[in-house]
């Protein structure tokens, strides 16, 4: 495959994140795609995806594989499964969050099996993934690059660079660093709205407070707003996913000798409004966590 060619990929996955990407990949390039849920990739075969009952009939021939599952482990069982109709040379876009540990293993799969393995997980949630806005965040060798460029401009506005070999993780740790601002921040403003609740303040009277100050942030409103206007459906970014990226992001620190008391706080709070029935929600769901009782919305 040269720089110049239109490569076929094949999308392993298609939740809220893999279905939008396949679709923003389909508008100009071949793509097929599995799920192992099949009913939640039949749709795409509206917008010209090749929609296979099988991870192996789905890479067979690919140019380029793309992985956008639940986690790292998912990804490992999906790709064994894939790995007798992999060719070698072939270029494995991994997307998913798999944390840094994961993404070793996944490099020796790939390296047993003669693929180009790119580390790419990307920034954002389902609007910019259904926009082609996302933020790829992308460490591999140099020679497949170009290759990959229109599947990065496909499904993002902007591809950071941060290394040429896919097993270091750079942009997984990148990745887990950029998220756990999110999710804390998430889990802090479920908690102030949750207080002023509890104070008998209404919480659009702290947003007037601080509006247009160093502490005012679109995110807290946006998020906010989802509470409170009882939006949590469609998620943009499932509660149970939320406390799967917190849990890897409190195990890198662990390994790099640090103390993360909010990520770990976090994470317990995602888990709670997870038990409480909030799992599929959106994460700003994480509100619910304040309450003993499942709150009714």
């Amino acid at each position: 495959m040269t720089a110049t060619d239109r490569p076929t990929v094949a999308v392993l996955g298609t939740g809220i994140m893999g279905a939008a990407m396949a679709r923003n990949l389909a508008a100009g390039l071949p793509v097929r795609a599995w799920n192992r849920t099949r009913a939640k990739a039949e749709p795409l075969a509206e917008d010209g995806v090749r929609v296979t009952g099988t991870a192996a009939e789905a890479v067979e021939g690919a140019d380029v594989v793309l992985t956008m599952l639940y986690d790292g482990d998912t990804v490992l069982d999906v790709m064994r499964e894939a790995a007798p109709a992999l060719r070698p040379g072939t270029l494995w876009v991994q997307s998913t969050t798999a944390g840094t540990e994961l993404t070793g293993r996944l490099a020796a799969f790939a390296r047993e099996h003669g693929l180009e393995f790119y580390d790419a997980p990307v920034l954002g949630t389902r609007k910019p993934a259904e926009d082609g806005q996302l933020t790829v965040l992308a460490a591999g060798p140099e020679t497949g690059r170009a290759a990959l460029a229109p599947v990065f401009d496909a499904v993002g506005s902007r591809t950071v660079w941060t290394g040429e070999d896919g097993s270091e993780g750079s942009a997984s740790r990148l990745k887990l660093v950029a998220n756990s601002w999110g999710l804390v921040v998430t889990a802090a403003t479920g908690e102030v709205v949750a207080l002023a609740q509890a104070l008998g303040v209404d919480p659009r009277s702290f947003f007037d407070l601080i509006e247009g100050g160093p502490l005012d942030m679109g995110y807290l409103r946006a998020k906010s707003a989802l509470v409170l206007e009882g939006k949590l459906t469609p998620a943009s970014f499932a509660v149970a996913t939320a406390e799967k990226d917190a849990r890897l992001i409190t195990a890198a620190a662990d390994r790099g000798g640090v103390r993360l008391d909010l990520a770990e706080a976090t994470a317990n709070r995602f888990a709670r409004a997870t038990a409480q029935g909030h799992g599929d929600e959106d994460m700003a769901a994480a509100y619910f966590a304040s309450f003993e009782e499942k709150k009714e919305e």
